[in-house]
């Protein structure tokens, strides 16, 4: 399905998205694309597939220790393009890859969006490339039936958000605070007026990411937002999984459950 009919789906429904953030190759591509059938089988709504890169873009210690691993032990973007191409006959959710304009502009952006394309992306995320300057990589994008979400921030200049929005589709990405990934215990009030003034500017969903952590935290969105992503608090969980401390398999129920939770709270 459509990220576009995804949202349309839950909105018609009464509920809101959750869309959980998977590291790839942490510990290994076999891993990860046992954590998506996870996330698939609880009924996840989307799924943020992240690209590892040696230099990441905003994200905080629990995703940088996750994907340093994940490169240490030898992963390439061939990996996860062979890889999340494997689960096409898997029932998924919209997938959408978090990915750096580094490793886009490496691979030769055309072939780049083909591969992902073809792999079952249905967007992307590029948190390095200014919103207001995507405009040609936009055109790119959609013409290979792939949505780009953009980045706005609190603190994003009013005539910046403008420019943004016109280059977003699918959903716009709504970071609950300014500065890097990472759980935290409440949301700012800005948030709220942000999504606010966001609802008068665009009719794209608004998707919360950046330190939502639990299923508390979802009802000081509701009314607000039309989604929320969570990412270190499942990547966090691969850890001791990492340290030989847990069997993957206890992780993998682990995620399960927590998702499980989440996919609860939203569709509540």
């Amino acid at each position: 399905m459509r990220i576009d009919a995804t949202f349309a789906d839950l909105k018609s429904k009464g509920h809101m998205a959750f869309m959980p953030f998977v590291s790839c190759g942490d510990p290994d591509m076999e891993t990860t694309l046992a954590i998506i059938r996870v996330l698939a089988a609880r009924g996840v709504d989307l799924i943020e597939v992240g690209f590892p890169y040696s230099d990441p873009i905003a994200d905080g210690p629990v995703i940088q220790a996750s994907y340093a691993r994940a490169l240490a032990a030898g992963l390439h973007v061939s990996d996860i393009f062979e890889g999340i191409a494997s689960l096409r006959n898997d029932r998924l959710p919209p997938l959408v890859a978090m990915v750096s304009y580094a490793i886009i502009f490496r691979s030769g952006p055309e072939k780049f969006l083909r591969r992902a394309r073809d792999a079952g992306f249905t967007g992307l995320i590029v948190p390095d490339l200014p919103g207001d300057e995507a405009g040609d990589f936009a055109t790119m994008v959609q013409g290979q039936n792939l949505d780009l979400i953009q980045l706005v921030a609190p603190t994003t200049p009013p005539a910046r958000v403008e420019r943004i929005l016109r280059a977003a589709s699918g959903f716009v990405y709504c970071l609950s605070v300014a500065g890097t990934t990472g759980v935290r215990d409440s949301l700012q009030g800005e948030l709220k007026h942000q999504l606010k003034d966001l609802r008068t500017k665009t009719a794209l969903p608004l998707a919360v990411g950046f330190g939502i952590s639990k299923p508390e935290q979802v009802q000081e969105l509701r009314g607000l937002a039309d989604g929320v992503i969570v990412g270190s608090a499942i990547v966090r969980q691969l850890e001791p999984l990492a340290r030989n401390e847990m069997s993957r398999d206890d992780v993998l129920a682990n995620i399960g459950e927590f998702s499980a939770q989440m996919v609860a709270a939203v569709h509540r």
